[in-house]
Formats: C-alpha cells, structure tokens, sequence
C-alpha cells in the first residue's frame, strides 16, 4: 500500500450514494475483516437473501480467485467485495456471461474514476500494462449468484507475491482505445517459438494511481454493472434476456478483451492443453479458439497469452 494510511471506506457515505429508491443495489455492508466475502453471501443466498447485497471487506482472510488460487490482499491496500444477484428470467445457458459483464463493468470504472489505462483477458481478469490489476470469481447457490471482485489498489510492488520490478505508469485513455495497452505489451514478433507472456500482479498505484478513491471506484463499479446487468437481464429487442447481442454486451466486451487475435495456450479441465488463436467470444460466452471448420469453443480453462521469441 501507499506510505500514507490508507483511508478506511466510510459505510454510511456509501450507503447514501449508492442505495437510492429503486437501485439493483438494496443493502451494502463494510466489514474490517471476514473470510471471504463471497462465502458470506453464498451462505446469504441459500438462507433466501434479497437480490441487490453488497459485501466489502477491508480484509478477506480466504479471499479466492478462479481456479482455486488464494487472492492476496494487503490490508487497506485493496478493494475487495461481492454482490448477490438473481437472474431469475435468465435461461441458464446464458449466465456464463455474467462474469464477462462483470469484467466490462470494473474496466470502465477504472478507466473513468482511476484514469488507468486497462484490458480484459478472458474470462475476466482485468490488466494494466500487461499486469493483473483485477480478479472476478462467480459462484453459484441454487438459483442464486455470487460474484466477487478483487482490485489492488494502493500496494507497493513489495506487497505483491511474486512481482517484478515496477511498470511504467500509463495515461488514461478513452474506452475506445484502452484494449491497445496489453495488446500491445503481448503482440508477437514476427518468427520464433511461441512463449507464455507472463501475467504478474499489479496495482492502481503501480499503474498510475496512486491517490484513488476506493470509495468512488467501488460507487462507479456498481453504477457499471447495474446499467450492464439490467440491460442483459431485460428481454431487449430479441424478446430473450441473457442476450449479450441485444443489449450490445458482447459487441463491448470484444472492445475491452486483449485476448482476441492474440495466440493463447488453453489448460482445460483434466489436463489437456489446447493451442491458437483467440478468434472470438460465441454467445455463450465462450472463447473460440482457431479457425473454421476446426474451431473449439472454450467454456472453462486457464488461458495464458503467448509470444514469438526470436
């Protein structure tokens, strides 16, 4: 985290700006520390709580991300929260996009209310310069979802398991533009070997923000997936909700996804290992890998960028 201390959220100024009549959001709670934040509301869930919960947490002592992997976070250094929702209207073959709207609604918070340049890599992770910024982690209790959000934001490199050696702070840049920062950090050279691009973790103030408002990055962030959420959950001009076409979801997140175009290895389930080109997201939410007529569409799996090396 920055040397100053970090400011402890304030409950009661996030409840006035962010539970106003007729809001998704109907109860939002600040706590010092808790194990997870996306256990809580699981548990919340399965005892019938209202769609519309928010959970923040200055500490999680079992914070989780994708994968099994624990999400470390320094205490105040970081944004660590999760929401209850209940996309009762949804067909389930279309709430594989929920993570994916979630990924869009963190990237254009950030970039609006931190002026930090950003991209997504599929699912959902969120980089900066090449570096993860963000983690998102969905989970399900019967009818019910839960999804946990994990931004860094005032950790020093020191505070970060594994970093490298600081990146260069990056301009803020229009939604338009922003897939171009870990585009560009990851694009292949001409000829060689393919490589992982190695994805270390990084913060806000790594990234160039060293004084934001977690306060305000948490309101932007709930005002974001309110809007994406309600427009995707709604019937839309297709008459089905869950369309991430009708409600232009999908046309968004390939503005923000870095992973297109780009030549990735997949890890699947079970241990198989799958290598190409990203080529595009189906609307199933799932990564296509390769061309036609042997494209595979991806549902789950760790995916890493690749490079050329000379």
């Amino acid at each position: 985290m920055s040397e100053a201390s970090p400011v402890p959220l304030d409950q009661a100024a996030l409840r006035s700006a962010v539970l106003a009549p007729g809001s998704l959001w109907t109860r939002l709670d600040v706590v010092g520390e808790t194990g997870s934040t996306n256990e809580d509301l699981l548990a919340a869930a399965r005892s019938g709580a209202a769609e519309g919960a928010v959970l923040v947490a200055e500490r999680q002592a079992r914070g989780r991300g994708r994968q099994g992997r624990t999400w470390i976070t320094v205490p105040g250094g970081a944004l660590s929260f999760s929401v209850l929702l209940r996309p009762a209207g949804v067909p389930a073959a279309a709430r594989g996009w929920l993570p994916l709207l979630t990924g869009v609604a963190v990237a254009r918070a950030v970039t609006e209310a931190a002026g930090v340049r950003v991209s997504l890599k599929w699912p959902n992770d969120v980089l900066a310069g090449g570096a993860k910024l963000a983690g998102i982690l969905a989970e399900q209790a019967g009818p019910a979802i839960v999804i946990g959000i994990g931004i860094n934001v005032g950790a020093r490199q020191a505070d970060l398991p594994g970093a490298p050696a600081a990146r260069s702070p990056e301009p803020a840049a229009p939604p338009a533009a922003a897939p171009s920062s870990a585009a560009a950090a990851e694009a292949p050279a001409p000829s060689g070997p393919l490589a992982p691009a190695a994805l270390a973790p990084t913060s806000l103030a790594l990234a160039g923000a060293p004084a934001a408002d977690r306060g305000a990055l948490l309101a932007a962030i709930l005002a974001e997936l309110e809007y994406w959420y309600r427009a995707w959950a709604s019937p839309g001009s297709s008459g089905v909700p869950g369309d991430p076409d009708s409600c232009g979801l999908r046309a968004e997140y390939l503005r923000w996804c870095s992973t297109i175009g780009t030549e990735v290895v997949v890890h699947l389930p079970g241990g198989a290992t799958l290598t190409g080109e990203a080529a595009g997201v189906d609307v199933a939410g799932c990564l296509i890998v390769g061309a036609e007529p042997g494209a595979t569409a991806v549902s789950a799996g760790d995916v890493m960028h690749v490079r050329r090396v000379p």
